[in-house]
């Protein structure tokens, strides 16, 4: 099957900024075998330029989990390939791959995920920690103050509110340096207000520091802090819009089964 190729844009400059953080090409992923497998990919081609923002939305069962997995290396494709940066993923094994995670991909869940037993400052260290790197003491300072948790470093999570936990999350996902940072859901469990203090911080991670984050969400509002919001339906890429707004991403979403 033909497949048109996405690319993604930062809102602000090109030339390095615009290399791919991520591509994915003719990614196919296929659960189940014969007739009765289920298609969650269909030859899905896109790149995702270095220092953008892109949300994927779509429908229940459009695929954007299955996308999210591929593209983070959380799940091999049964065709095709997927890269981050010049890094092909399908030729790795678990260790490498485990490997390249920890020191390449950030992840901010729905969830948040962090260790209760450990304070902020440990949470955040922990990927270099599990990977065995070496600590830069002045890039967490600037992390922690640039999540605004300066003053709350010594607090264990239960001592926080949920966007404070959300917020250690993103510093967790920060500290390597990763190539790209996945969201998925990330204010799924947040009041409105929450939410969009967590959606600017990871906008101001892209804007200020070049960071790449790729957001699946069911969210308009949220959608709409991204530059590109790419569109899955059955599989594939349905649309894509820059410069979204809220109410264009909701009525495109509400017509997606009109491709564009």
């Amino acid at each position: 099957m033909r497949t048109e190729r996405t690319n993604t844009q930062p809102r602000g400059g090109t030339g390095a900024r615009n290399q791919a953080a991520l591509r994915l090409e003719e990614v196919t992923k296929v659960y189940g075998r014969g007739g009765r497998g289920v298609r969650a990919l269909d030859g899905v081609t896109v790149d995702i330029a270095r220092g953008s923002f892109t949300a994927v939305m779509g429908p229940s069962g459009s695929g954007k989990s299955t996308f999210l997995h591929c593209a983070a290396g959380l799940d091999k494709p049964s065709s095709g390939r997927a890269y981050i940066g010049e890094t092909e993923l399908g030729g790795m094994n678990e260790t490498q791959l485990t490997k390249l995670r920890r020191e390449r991909i950030g992840f901010v869940f729905q969830a948040f995920n962090l260790v209760p037993a450990l304070s902020v400052r440990q949470n955040v260290e922990l990927p270099l920690r599990l990977s065995g790197s070496r600590l830069d003491a002045q890039w967490l300072e600037e992390i922690l103050v640039r999540v605004g948790l300066g003053g709350r470093a010594s607090h264990r999570p239960a001592e926080l509110s949920g966007g404070q936990q959300q917020r250690v999350a993103i510093a967790r996902a920060l500290i390597t340096r990763p190539d790209v940072i996945f969201g998925d859901e990330p204010t799924g469990a947040l009041d409105t207000v929450t939410a969009k203090e967590i959606l600017s911080l990871l906008r101001n991670c892209v804007d200020e520091t070049g960071q790449t984050v790729v957001m699946v969400t069911h969210d308009p509002v949220a959608a709409s802090y991204a530059d590109t919001v790419l569109f899955l339906a059955d599989g594939r890429i349905a649309d894509r819009m820059h410069a979204p707004t809220a109410e264009r991403v909701a009525d495109r979403m509400t017509h997606l089964g009109a491709w564009a």
